[in-house]
């Protein structure tokens, strides 16, 4: 068998210079002897290599387009066998490429590796270091979730302020003027062909670079006359490293998952979007240059800082390697480390930033007025306009959405109650072509807190018009819905009452995606904790109905319960689409049509019943084919690993008896 691996070995040779490149990668004398130290770069290329095999494998499921990118890459994660292990590599593979690259440049400026000949390394280095960030920074968006979304958006809006050219190479990254499929596009391009090739073109002059001059060694001239051979004690350095870092990565993929933070929507105005940890300390510099000072905190520090780090081999000239006997360096390069740390920390605990429509970063809110001077039925109907999601589309004192008008202006003021009331109610009886749905479900009481918040915002402190009993503007009471038997004899074609005895239809969209339930918490607490109480657990009275109160839904009906995400999902989806009346001579309060109404987006019904699962014990991202559970598998990692290193340990004895 020898033999005949040498005969090919040879028959490789003859025709390709197969010796020569062995040569070149392994025959190397090291200054000092191996050492741990110099691994970080040959375990970044390791990484990078891993990434892209589990890159490809992704890319067998993945549909890079806004309406399936999401559920393609959970059908990944949940349903293909060991889809979930591929998708942690990936994830905690990026994310350890990062770290990995930046150990590996602090040690070479501590060991001076950027001096006179090796300014070419360091600059081609830089370069991958920017590259690797550029990498990483693209490849949430491909998820098309909330996260990813929001990283695109905030990104794009900060190129934007770049003078002169930022309305441009904004849109060069969206593809157009919005967020939409080519923004997508371009992402997935940037992240898969463009910057990969460009990383592994770097690499490769890296690695020339590198070849020619050799590693500088250590710092002890007595230390430097000893060598050692870069095969095979280097390689098994870095053999041990690359075993500990797979292990690490396996680790991560088994205890920790990669975030699912629900589709991406961008009508959901309680989403608080951050920057991922390793652009936290530029986002947080960001907050000290408000106003026209941004493109400061936009543009200035990024490019002083590359500027910076360029400036390096041509800053520090002299011969001396030690970092000893460069205090001026060394202590530079430690202020520059300890501010990147010190604002990445404060990025992290700080509560996260949004973007308006002109680009620049905001602190969202999901109140949406202070209510301090209002009435008592003007703050009822505050909350009644966040529960039912006005907010998606109505922006007030400068927080939510830009498709209906701003309720903060002076729209209102020229509008009477009667006009809000049929606004409300029948909002095409003033505009034919609104996109508003009818509120229908909401009694007298409720309509005239709304109508008192709207008012108040149109007035300020000053009091709204009152009403008086017999007028116009006195609001009458709802009439009941109509009863199951006459909904089901409506004509062909004739809208559904929004209020039934039970669900009107099938499960909508929001079914088969998955949310995230600590989002979910956030939406259920704004829209229905007014009704099913703080968690789901409390028993909120409702007058008029057979069981007196709202039904709770921690622990929910044994009826609607499931073991299944998927049918459990189907199952609560079905009354928060289409809504349902309790049975009772008269039930006060009543499950509003959140789908049929688009009180609620999709998206969002799927962040809350993702909720509503975990509240109950169910997992909505359960693996339905693992392959092998992630547990199961690390326990068999476990061992394979403990193989691994008695063998390298074995080898390890070997080679120092060979001294």
């Amino acid at each position: 068998m020898r033999n005949v691996f040498q005969s090919l070995i040879c028959w490789i040779d003859k025709r390709w210079p197969l010796s020569a490149l062995i040569r070149l990668g392994f025959e190397e004398e090291i200054p000092g002897g191996a050492s741990y130290a110099y691994v970080f770069g040959s375990a970044t290329l390791i990484t990078f290599i891993l990434q892209i095999v589990t890159g490809i494998c992704q890319l067998r499921y993945y549909v890079p387009t806004i309406d399936h990118a999401y559920d393609s890459l959970n059908y990944l994660r949940t349903e293909v066998p060991f889809g979930w292990l591929i998708h942690g590599l990936h994830y905690w593979g990026a994310n350890a490429m990062v770290f990995l690259v930046g150990l590996h440049m602090c040690r070479v400026f501590i060991w001076g590796a950027y001096k006179k000949p090796r300014e070419l390394t360091w600059l081609v280095g830089l370069s991958l270091l920017l590259i690797t960030l550029g990498i990483d920074y693209t490849g949430p968006t491909l998820t098309w979730s909330e996260r990813g979304y929001w990283v695109a958006e905030v990104g794009t809006s900060i190129a934007g302020t770049i003078p002169v050219i930022g309305d441009v190479a904004k849109r060069l990254m969206l593809g157009g003027g919005t967020m939409g499929q080519l923004t997508l596009s371009n992402f997935f391009i940037l992240h898969t062909a463009v910057l990969p090739g460009l990383l592994l073109a770097l690499i490769s002059i890296h690695l020339v670079a590198f070849r020619r001059f050799g590693p500088v060694g250590p710092w002890d001239e007595k230390k430097r006359k000893k060598s050692g051979p870069f095969w095979p004690d280097q390689i098994f350095d870095d053999a041990v490293i690359a075993t500990i870092l797979a292990f690490i990565l396996i680790v991560l993929a088994v205890y920790i998952r990669a975030p699912i933070t629900g589709a991406a929507d961008p009508l959901d105005t309680s989403y608080i979007p951050k920057a991922e940890w390793n652009f936290l300390f530029l986002y947080e510099g960001l907050k000290f240059f408000p106003g026209k000072l941004e493109p400061i905190g936009t543009i200035g520090i990024s490019a002083f800082i590359i500027l910076l780090l360029i400036s390096v081999p041509f800053l520090d000239r002299g011969p001396e390697h030690n970092p000893r006997m460069r205090p001026r360096m060394m202590a530079g390069g430690l202020i520059f480390v300890v501010a990147v740390l010190s604002l990445a920390v404060a990025g992290h605990f700080s509560k996260g930033t949004g973007t308006v429509a002109g680009g620049g970063p905001q602190t969202p809110s999901r109140p949406v007025a202070s209510v301090a001077h209002m009435s008592a039925s003007a703050r009822q109907g505050a909350q009644l306009f966040q529960s039912l999601g006005c907010t998606g589309c109505h922006r007030v004192h400068g927080v939510g959405g830009t498709v209906g008008p701003d309720l903060s202006s002076e729209i209102l003021q020229d509008k009477s109650r009667e006009w809000l009331t049929t606004q409300i109610r029948n909002p095409k009886a003033h505009f034919p072509n609104s996109i508003m749905p009818p509120f229908t479900s909401l009694d007298g009481q409720q309509i005239n807190a709304l109508v008192d918040y709207l008012l108040s915002l149109a007035y300020g402190p000053a009091s709204p018009p009152a009403i008086t009993p017999g007028s116009k503007a006195e609001i009458p009471p709802l009439k009941a819905p109509p009863s199951p038997a006459t909904a089901a004899t409506l004509p062909s074609g004739q809208r559904a009452p929004s209020l039934i005895a039970r669900p009107l239809g099938p499960p909508g969209p929001a079914s088969a995606i998955i949310g995230n339930a600590d989002h979910g918490a956030i939406l259920f607490k704004a829209d229905c904790e007014s009704c099913h109480g703080p968690q789901g657990t409390d028993k909120v009275p409702n007058p008029g109905s057979d069981s007196g109160t709202v039904p709770s839904l921690n622990p929910i009906s044994r009826a609607l319960f499931d073991p299944d995400p998927q049918v459990f999902s189907d199952n609560i989806d079905r009354y928060i689409q289409h809504g349902s009346l309790p049975n009772g001579p008269n039930p006060g309060l009543q499950m509003l049509p959140f789908g049929d109404n688009n009180t609620l987006t999709q998206q969002a019904i799927s962040q809350i019943e993702a909720y509503i699962l975990r509240l109950n014990g169910v997992d909505r991202a359960e693996l339905a084919h693992a392959g092998l559970q992630p547990l199961t598998f690390f326990w068999l990692a476990v061992v394979v690993f403990g193989l691994i290193g008695l063998v390298l340990t074995s080898i390890r004895y070997r080679m120092r008896r060979s001294y």
